[in-house]
């Protein structure tokens, strides 16, 4: 059985714009390794953040490419309430509301408030390198 995956927001664009470990978990899921679990509240702070100016070099038709495949690749979860578990940086339960309502097995991120839990709920929050050594 395939592996349920919610990647954060700081993953998918580290993913596009550089190499590195974030690249590689993004290369998995292209090559259909896991599923990757995407709500509408990590879609529209993805299309967010790829619109700062930081991300200038990243052209806008990569941009929409990115966004187009995942929402073609992705499985949709609807997330039925908030959660308020991240006191610090309430942003980062949104990422915690879809992996529990899209019964993750894994949160992949680089948040140093999600890596703190370890774990939610039986999910396993893990940085990018964490997550590619649990898939070999």
């Amino acid at each position: 059985m395939k592996r349920r995956v919610v990647l954060d927001t700081n993953i998918l664009i580290s993913g596009i714009g550089w190499s590195g470990p974030p690249k590689e978990v993004l290369e998995a899921f292209l090559k259909e390794e896991f599923i990757l679990l995407i709500s509408e509240s990590i879609l529209n702070e993805l299309e967010r953040v790829l619109n700062y100016k930081k991300f200038y070099f990243i052209p806008d038709y990569l941009k929409e490419s990115l966004i187009s495949n995942l929402l073609k690749a992705s499985e949709s979860v609807k997330t039925k309430k908030k959660l308020d578990i991240i006191k610090e940086d309430p942003e980062d339960n949104k990422v915690l509301e879809c992996a529990l309502f899209g019964k993750a097995d894994y949160i992949v991120t680089g948040d140093e408030h999600l890596l703190k839990l370890r774990k939610f709920n039986n999910i396993k929050i893990l940085t990018p390198m964490e997550f590619l050594k649990e898939m070999s």
